[in-house]
């Protein structure tokens, strides 16, 4: 009925998978100028994102309650708050990146 599978066998296939996953990864491919290009306009986008929410929550709410002004102006500013709130951990994380493979180098050095 069932057979016990080849323990070796298996063994030796997954070890040529592995080699290959390792060979077929692609390289890292570093442009500096295109990176940080890509970063600022992630950056803009949030704090443009944040800044919608908060005028489509606003001005929903104003609608809905008939009070024009007041929710439009505070959700605008939530939002500005939170977009740079989104803005200040991405620029976290960029600096923390950029220490790490700073340290990879000098650690290969």
């Amino acid at each position: 009925m069932a057979t016990e599978p080849d323990k070796e066998g298996l063994k030796a296939l997954d070890d040529r998978i592995e080699a290959l996953k390792k060979t077929a990864l692609p390289e890292a491919r570093v442009e500096e100028h295109y990176s940080q290009a890509q970063q600022g306009w992630r950056m803009v986008t949030e704090l443009v994102a944040g800044l919608l929410i908060g005028f489509g929550i606003g001005y929903g709410l104003d609608w809905a309650f008939g009070t024009m002004p007041l929710f439009l102006v505070l959700f605008i500013l939530l939002g500005f708050i939170a977009g740079v709130k989104t803005m200040m951990r991405t620029a976290k994380e960029i600096s923390e990146e950029q220490a790490a493979s700073a340290a990879r180098q000098k650690k290969d050095e």
